[in-house]
């Protein structure tokens, strides 16, 4: 009989997660995970990478500690974390998270070289944003053990965990999942595996739509994004949203999406010549909005 993981996860002496992939979503994953009090190893493809992955992690928790946010001290964080490359580091996982970017072929190379290190049986989530689970889980070993687990950006300040249910994924995963969403003091919904899940789907229609209003002149970009807030009590609007997104995300899951449901997601031209010019968001300082 396997180990249950969904039972170590409440264990705080025995919990250890990994995450592989330390970019922006990457290490806020992390950052929850630590918060959450579990052991937390995050991989990285290359030293330079794994070093800024680690300077992010620990200046999220430092500022979270200087908002009263959390009292978890450099000490602690420093025990419970390692950023590292070798995929041998991740055994033992109770979890692996894989947050790498949106390519099937790169994400479906991760899972097999997790599950070299970890075995059949432990659960591998994908935050993975739109790609069907499906497609991540063919030719890779213990599929009924690999899921979705979508993350929202910022992590330790969203509420939510998407949980996709893949042709494979069996109730023992779901499970491990729900159990984790619990730790990380998250609400988990279930959806059936499908392009785009639910809300990116919805997502990136509001989105694209606000992008095309833009692009034809409707209103300007704060106005729209007002529209939204005000009208219809979003936290943010959809253009700033694309910002903290990044501009090159969005536009890579409108391309995947418009392959597998159709011309309705078709990026508009602004979005494609604003990423061509390196216009990304937040992360290059300049999208919709200055940053």
């Amino acid at each position: 009989m396997g180990r249950d993981h969904s039972s170590v996860l409440g264990q705080d002496q025995e919990a250890a997660i990994g995450v592989v992939g330390g970019g922006t979503m990457g290490a806020s994953i992390a950052s929850q995970s630590l918060l959450s009090g579990l052991r937390t190893t995050v991989i990285e493809a290359r030293p330079d990478a794994a070093s800024r992955a680690r300077e992010h992690i620990i200046a999220t928790l430092g500022r979270a500690r200087s908002r009263g946010f959390t009292d978890i001290s450099a000490e602690v964080v420093d025990q419970n974390l390692a950023v590292v490359v070798d995929y041998e580091r991740l055994e033992g996982a109770s979890v692996v998270i894989e947050s790498v970017p949106e390519i099937v072929e790169l994400k479906r190379d991760v899972l097999q070289r997790i599950r070299l290190v970890v075995g059949d049986e432990v659960p591998i989530g994908s935050n993975t944003s739109a790609i069907a689970i499906g497609s991540l889980q063919q030719g890779v070993a213990g599929a009924e053990n690999i899921g979705g687990l979508h993350f929202f950006n910022p992590v330790p300040a969203s509420s939510l965990i998407e949980i996709v249910v893949g042709p494979s994924t069996n109730e023992a995963t779901v499970a491990v999942f729900r159990a984790l969403a619990e730790r990380l003091d998250k609400e988990a919904i279930i959806v059936k595996d499908a392009p785009g899940f639910a809300t990116s789907r919805l997502g990136v229609a509001l989105g694209l739509e606000a992008i095309r209003m833009f692009e034809d002149g409707v209103a300007s970009a704060a106005d729209i994004d007002q529209a939204m807030v005000l009208g219809y009590k979003h936290p943010v609007g959809p253009l700033r949203l694309t910002d903290l997104v990044g501009l090159d995300v969005r536009l890579a899951i409108a391309r995947y999406l418009e392959q597998t449901l159709g011309d309705r997601f078709a990026p508009p031209e602004l979005l494609i010549s604003m990423v061509e010019a390196g216009h990304l968001g937040k992360k290059s300082g300049q999208g919709f909005f200055g940053w």
